[in-house]
């Protein structure tokens, strides 16, 4: 066989090798492969069933890239690396709205929780309950829980939390943290710890109220969306269709696996 000849045929195969290397009409997904509730290789968290349900509703198939949320850049970084660097096509939750990418209509909304076991009967209504006074509260680092702390004072005698710095750490260490009795109440984002929570019955949760008390406002709750790259309003499009015409479907997945659902309310203050 002439020279020219093989490389022709080499070119071929290797176009061949990979066109089938690449699943046909796949939805590819940005995810953690570690971080359940959320995530993870084995499809066991409410973003891929998410994930799976609106691929279907597509006609087609879910196609994972997997890096970590967690770490150095965390959530920004992750984007960065998977979506904006052209590796997949959407991530299943982010912000309404958010600066970072194209955001499709909302599909559910969630709130930041005040958690604490039922014996206690704590009268916990909002950040200025004056029961956080006197209390050991346990918060995340760097979320609006941890903001809504230092504005009244009340850090320094809290349990800060790392879990999305962590990709060693579950959610669930917080919950464990109030059954231990480390931490009286825990203020976190519900979807964090909703699967969790059937393994502790006898803990209350509370919605944090938006609210208007200190200086600007503060937002506890929040309507969560598909990202997809800025530009693709095609993929946008498509995405919010399915959100519109399967929305019944997408609830039934989230409150199915523990997420709370809220109508956001604003402060009488």
């Amino acid at each position: 066989m002439k020279l020219g000849a093989l490389r022709s045929r080499l070119i071929i195969v290797g176009l061949c090798v990979f066109l089938f290397s690449v699943p046909a009409n796949a939805l590819t997904v940005c995810a953690d492969p570690d971080y359940l509730p959320y995530s993870n290789r084995a499809g066991e968290g409410f973003e891929n069933k998410i994930a799976v349900a609106v691929a279907k509703a597509l006609g087609e198939t879910v196609d994972y890239t997997f890096a970590s949320h967690r770490g150095h850049g965390g959530f920004p970084q992750f984007l960065s690396s998977t979506l904006d660097a052209k590796k997949c096509d959407v991530v299943m939750s982010i912000p309404y709205g958010s600066r970072e990418e194209l955001t499709t209509r909302p599909y559910y909304i969630s709130s930041y929780v005040f958690v604490f076991p039922k014996s206690k009967k704590y009268d916990i209504t909002s950040m200025d309950s004056p029961v956080l006074k006197r209390v050991k509260v346990g918060f995340e680092r760097e979320t609006p829980a941890e903001e809504a702390l230092k504005m009244r004072g009340l850090v320094p005698g809290g349990v800060a939390f790392d879990i999305a710095d962590d990709s060693a750490e579950s959610p669930a260490i917080m919950l464990d943290a109030l059954k231990s009795g480390r931490i009286d109440v825990l203020i976190t984002w519900q979807p964090a710890i909703g699967a969790f929570l059937r393994a502790y019955p006898d803990l209350e949760v509370v919605a944090v109220p938006n609210e208007r008390a200190l200086g600007p406002p503060e937002q506890y709750a929040f309507p969560m969306s598909m990202g997809v790259r800025a530009g693709d309003d095609s993929l946008k499009k498509r995405l919010d269709d399915v959100i519109e015409k399967h929305q019944a479907e997408l609830t039934s997945i989230l409150t199915g696996n523990g997420v709370m659902l809220y109508t956001p309310r604003e402060s009488s203050r």
